[in-house]
């Protein structure tokens, strides 16, 4: 069984890319994850702290930050249209993680793609 990447980047590296046709572009000096060129996820740095930006469903960015506000936060330019962001500098639950990227990359992907995920669940 393989081992996942220990440092936070390549974590999220590896979440990203294993999603149907997701792709790395670098943007305004950080890396961001596409799928048909719709961004899904950014990491980069909030307040000097590695952190990932992703787009929430309605609700949910001000949930989490009621939450946890040491873990999450609302993040510049795309907060106000959802966007929620997450630390990556402390203890991360990557479980977490990693559904807050894959309701990310299902609210902005094609559907033909997002039911690929569906199905290689049940597989």
């Amino acid at each position: 069984m393989k081992r996942a990447p220990r440092e936070p980047l390549a974590r999220v590296r590896a979440l990203c890319l294993a999603l149907p046709e997701a792709r790395e572009k670098i943007t305004w000096d950080v890396p961001t994850f596409r799928v048909r060129e719709k961004m899904f996820v950014l990491c980069g740095t909030q307040d000097e702290r590695l952190s990932l930006w992703v787009k929430a469903p309605s609700g949910a960015q001000e949930a989490l930050v009621a939450y946890d506000a040491r873990r999450y936060f609302v993040p510049p330019y795309v907060g106000r249209a959802g966007w929620v962001g997450a630390y990556l500098d402390r203890r991360v639950d990557w479980d977490q993680v990693a559904a807050l990227i894959e309701q990310s990359y299902r609210l902005v992907a094609p559907k033909r793609l997002a039911a690929r995920l569906s199905t290689a669940e049940i597989d």
